[in-house]
This record gives C-alpha cells, sequence and structure tokens, in this order.
C-alpha cells in the first residue's frame, strides 16, 4: 500500500513538474531557437557520448541505455536548479558548490570539458 502511494505521489510529481516547466527559452526569433536547438542537440550528445560527458556512466536520463546508479536521476532538472549558473556550477566544479563524499568529477575544473561544452550540456539537461 505505501509503495503504491510513493507511486502515485512520484507520478503526480511528474506531472505536475511537467506542466509548472516552462520552455526552456522564450523566443520569437526562429534564428535563435534553432540555434539552441543545435545546441541542445549537442548536448545530449555529449551527456549521451561514452568519451566525454558520460553522464549514463553514473545517471539514468530519458532515452538513455545501459545508465548507472551511483548519481539521481537526471530529470526535471529546472525544477531541481532553478538557476542555471547553479547547474553549470556544479558541473564545472565550483569549490563553493562542492557536495561532501560526491563521486561528481569536477569536469571544467579538472579540464575535462570546456565551458561552452559544459553550456551545452545545462541547455540539454534543462529540457529534461
Amino acid at each position: 500500500m505505501i509503495n503504491s502511494k510513493l507511486k502515485q505521489a512520484l507520478a503526480a510529481l511528474t506531472v505536475s513538474a511537467a506542466l509548472v516547466a516552462a520552455p526552456v527559452y522564450a523566443s520569437t526569433d526562429a534564428a535563435a531557437a534553432e540555434a539552441l536547438a543545435k545546441r541542445v542537440e549537442e548536448g545530449k550528445k555529449l551527456a549521451f557520448g561514452r568519451a566525454e560527458g558520460n553522464c549514463l556512466a553514473c545517471h539514468m536520463m530519458p532515452g538513455g541505455t545501459s545508465p548507472g546508479n551511483i548519481g539521481p536521476a537526471l530529470i526535471a532538472m529546472k525544477l531541481r536548479y532553478p538557476e542555471r549558473q547553479d547547474l553549470f556550477d556544479k558541473l564545472w566544479g565550483v569549490k563553493a558548490k562542492e557536495v561532501p563524499y560526491s563521486m561528481m568529477p569536477f569536469f571544467g575544473r579538472n579540464g575535462i570539458l570546456s565551458d561552452d561544452d559544459i553550456n551545452k550540456i545545462v541547455d540539454y539537461l534543462y529540457t529534461l
């Protein structure tokens, strides 16, 4: 019974998050929207790629295959990180945002990914 209630609550939360979440960026400029779509696709490629971002090694993401379970599922990212800079800082490895004993690599601080690549991944994650 508790498991059923928990599943119902999680489903309601997921639906609520989807309804509340606004588009990543509102733009009437078709060229800007197209550029953002390209950045989102590049971010997805980096996040799914095993050679670069490799987010799937630790996280479950919609559409990802063979995800890890070390880190939390990457869903409702805009709700979890309302300030885009906070998510960027988390991925980059800003010391003030470190979580003690986390296994999350510092992608920017350690030179694993460029700032532009991290921004592309953030653009993609904000669509989840």
